[in-house]
């Protein structure tokens, strides 16, 4: 039996004592935060951490990220915190942002997939920051079985996980919809692990050029210093394609593809910013903030409604399009350029 707790009205302390309880006692709770939803455990409790392994089939070596509500805990989760993180800190705390900085011992090598690193944020949505402050330092990686489309709705969760874990936050959706960005502090220069909720754009504002690692565009890494690295991750159960090149030629390239695929006795289904005449229809906004929004609630929807093929329309890579487009190219089977 899971509890489901409704805290779409805000913080409710009452309701909000059961799920601390569950993190205390080492249990597993599900929890919005600004990006998506995670499924989270006591950071520093290592049998508890392994718990999120088990229940989400993720992989030992795929770290996971370690939320936090004070600033002061930062020093109790990492050995060093040099110049850039505290002025990214100050400029972006609480926000969409995660620094991977060489951790303490106090850290179990399970929370951080046995490297010397640890993943640290604290997340701007106001359930999530009660829970912690409450409770302990929480770890959680998003909130849905690995590989599937991350969760931006409780429903989401509950299809994953209900009847799997103890608790359920429900605080309706999430406002950024893709996970947060990670930026790595603890080699020589700042390097991009995963683009995501705050574009890389505003963080080189503040501590100047920002490396961008080669697993972001895809390449395969043998070790993984932050979630999103190694593994292929948000797919949904039907065959996704994704449509990319020149503005102009996209439309054409999808009715194309729509064509192609119902003359083969497919259903087709089509996320984009514009209409098409498909089996199945998901509008996704006319920006990169309302793609961003979209774009898994999309997959899921699409899934939902029964077809063989999503086809899913690439956008322009600034902002957050950036993090759109890393996470449909790790989703896709195929991509059409």
């Amino acid at each position: 039996m899971t509890v489901v707790i409704n805290m779409r009205d805000g913080v409710d302390k009452g309701k909000l004592s059961v799920a601390v309880r569950f993190i205390l006692d080492g249990k597993l709770v599900a929890f919005p935060t600004e990006t998506v939803y995670g499924l989270g455990a006591d950071a520093l409790n290592e049998k508890a951490v392994r718990r999120i392994f088990e229940a989400k089939g993720r992989p030992a070596d795929n770290p996971l990220i370690v939320h936090i509500a004070r600033f002061e805990d930062l020093t109790m989760l990492a050995r060093e915190v040099p110049d850039e993180a505290e002025l990214l800190v100050r400029k972006f705390w609480p926000g969409p942002l995660t620094l991977v900085l060489p951790k303490r011992e106090t850290v179990p090598d399970v929370t951080t997939g046995g490297l010397n690193t640890v993943a640290v944020r604290m997340p701007a949505h106001p359930v999530a920051l009660a829970l912690i402050r409450e409770s302990t330092p929480i770890a959680a990686p998003s909130a849905n079985i690995s590989g599937r489309p991350s969760p931006t709705l409780a429903e989401h969760v509950i299809e994953d996980f209900y009847g799997r874990i103890g608790c359920i936050i429900d605080a309706g959706k999430t406002p950024i919809g893709v996970e947060s960005t990670v930026i790595d502090l603890s080699s020589e220069e700042p390097t991009l692990l995963r683009p995501g909720g705050l574009p890389v754009e505003k963080i080189e504002e503040v501590i100047g050029e920002v490396k961008i690692h080669p697993a972001v565009r895809g390449k395969m890494v043998e070790v993984a210093k932050a979630p999103g690295m190694k593994y292929r991750h948000y797919a949904p159960n039907a065959l996704l394609i994704l449509v990319e090149g020149p503005k102009g030629e996209i439309g054409e390239k999808i009715t194309a593809l729509v064509r192609e695929y119902r003359s083969k006795g497919f259903k087709v289904g089509v996320m984009a910013t514009r209409k098409y005449d498909a089996d199945e229809f998901v509008h996704l906004g006319s920006t990169d903030v309302e793609v961003a929004r979209n774009v898994f609630r999309g997959l899921r929807e699409l899934d939902k409604r029964g077809v063989d093929v999503i086809i899913a329309e690439g956008i322009e890579e600034r902002g957050l399009g950036f993090a759109v487009m890393n996470r449909l190219r790790k989703a896709a089977k195929y991509r059409v350029l």
